[in-house]
């Protein structure tokens, strides 16, 4: 699939004729007759050429005066792969905006992640994406809000907070904005509620329901083909017992989040989607937030965790080309890089797992929670605890972990590097850096700073020529490892979906809580 940089506005226009669904995301088409902005799929009349504008963001079109159409809901979209291509500091201030910075510290505090000024980080957003941090903040509250109004039954003003706005009216004015509609009305526009769900309704595109007291039940847009079942596995083969848990189908963990704890539970049940053809499609995924207003933040992680914006269609391009790779990347068209939650945790838990068994390291990170994370209740049976926090385990002694006293040292001085905020690994930070601070701490590799930025940071172009999986992948399936490693040059800038690809011919079935446990 040809990426956004790479498209001329005679291509743009070529994809909205044929309302290809793989450019979903990618692009905003904007249209002068009508004065709204659409999804490069809406299944509205195609405008004439010199009647429309291409845009790289909703917030740019909302900028330009457009409002969002009703048919084809073009902010419930994936975003844009090439923000973790790139992940320039534009695309990473898009990052960090998606997870609510801009709500919560305002623009001179995404300013400050960034190591920038505002002026200056305002000029690299427009220049990139079409819009500064407030418009592209403004335009992730309406989106929130619309699938909220549509798709739950939420007050007003919980909706409001839940979105992230700072008040109702300024909520209300957002919407007439955007959509040019009152709350009221897009609220009336839901449909029936499901058969046996108490309170749940159906929406047209993100689905959210408010059914049961405290859980709120949305749907994630992911392009297709989205290897489900693959990422299932992975999941729950590296689970840590108390914050996560699954089972054949579906997945679930606790959540630290900015207001207060949560959980997420995705259903990751569905199969046809490994073969789908190339479009979009949602994930149905249930939330229980402590306080409404993580909302946003807690869809945001969601997203991270699930590879969400990933593009299959160019990934499969470039890897299929390689005859090592072209029998894998065919079983598994869709397979994904599992993302993360919490970067700091990621880190924390590759630590504990260095030179030992996964299962190994599921029993050491268990004991490790259980003696010094935070009990939760959830209501979700194996859900009992948050992951340690940097904070908490830098004030370990590192002689009374369950561990090697090496790598206990190691973790409890990463652990202090991340609470001092030596070592960033937020989705804003810069990966060259992270890679650099993580190496000057004693006991962390090359092995574990680059799985980090696979992992945390979602670089996509990582490869680790020393795993011992990569070799024994290879030599399972007939070749040389050295001469796979060889040719990982050549899977740039995928090779992070590569080591997936490998790695999955070697993964067990998804194991049960009861049996990760053991």
């Amino acid at each position: 699939m040809t990426q956004t940089a790479d498209l001329d506005d005679d291509a743009r226009y070529a994809a909205i004729a044929a309302r290809d669904r793989r450019f979903d995301g990618l692009f905003i088409t904007a249209v002068l007759s009508t004065g709204i902005y659409c999804r490069p799929s809406c299944p509205a009349r195609t405008p004439a050429r010199e009647r429309v504008r291409f845009h790289p963001s909703a917030a740019s079109a909302q900028e330009a005066g457009f409002r969002a159409c009703k048919r084809c809901l073009p902010d419930a979209t994936p975003g844009s792969p090439e923000w973790d291509v790139r992940a320039g500091t534009a695309d990473r201030a898009v990052r960090l905006i998606a997870d609510g910075v801009v709500d919560r510290d305002g623009v001179q505090g995404l300013a400050d992640r960034l190591g920038y000024t505002p002026r200056h980080l305002g000029r690299l957003l427009v220049e990139q994406h079409g819009a500064g941090p407030l418009a592209l903040a403004r335009a992730r509250r309406a989106q929130n809000a619309r699938v909220l109004l549509e798709t739950t039954d939420l007050g007003l003003a919980d909706v409001a907070f839940a979105a992230g706005f700072s008040s109702v009216r300024q909520f209300n004015e957002t919407v007439r904005a955007v959509y040019d509609a009152t709350p009221s009305h897009l609220r009336a526009r839901r449909v029936h509620p499901r058969a046996g769900s108490r309170g749940g309704v159906r929406g047209p595109a993100d689905e959210a329901s408010h059914g049961d007291e405290g859980v709120l039940r949305l749907r994630l847009a992911v392009r297709t083909p989205f290897d489900a079942p693959a990422l299932l596995d992975f999941l729950a083969y590296h689970l840590v017992p108390g914050v996560e848990t699954a089972e054949d189908g579906w997945y679930a963990r606790t959540l630290d989040l900015p207001h207060g704890a949560g959980t997420l539970r995705l259903d990751l049940a569905d199969t046809t989607l490994a073969s789908a053809a190339p479009g979009t499609a949602q994930l149905h995924l249930e939330l229980r937030l402590a306080d409404l207003r993580d909302t946003g933040a807690a869809l945001e992680r969601a997203r991270r965790l699930v590879d969400a914006d990933a593009d299959p269609g160019a990934v499969v391009a470039h890897l299929a080309a390689d005859p090592v790779l072209a029998p894998l990347v065919g079983e598994h068209p869709g397979l994904r890089v599992p993302g993360q939650v919490d970067g700091a945790e990621t880190a924390l838990r590759t630590v504990v797992g260095q030179q030992i068994s996964v299962s190994g390291a599921r029993t050491v990170l268990g004991r490790v929670v259980a003696e010094h994370g935070a009990r939760v209740e959830t209501g979700l049976p194996g859900l009992t605890h948050l992951f340690p926090g940097a904070d908490a385990l830098a004030a370990v002694d590192p002689e009374t972990l369950p561990m090697p006293r090496a790598r206990g040292r190691a973790l409890v001085g990463l652990a202090a590097a991340l609470a001092a905020g030596e070592v960033d690994l937020e989705r804003g930070a810069g990966r060259a850096d992270v890679r650099e601070r993580l190496l000057a701490l004693t006991g962390i590799g090359p092995w574990t700073a680059d799985y980090v930025a696979m992992r945390a940071l979602a670089d996509p172009d990582v490869f680790l020529p020393t795993d011992v999986g990569v070799r024994t992948a290879a030599t399972r399936l007939g070749h040389d490892p050295a001469e796979v490693v060889a040719r990982s040059a050549g899977w740039s800038p995928w090779r992070s979906y590569a080591l997936m690809h490998l790695w999955q011919t070697l993964m067990p079935p998804t194991p049960t809580s009861q049996e990760a446990a053991r």
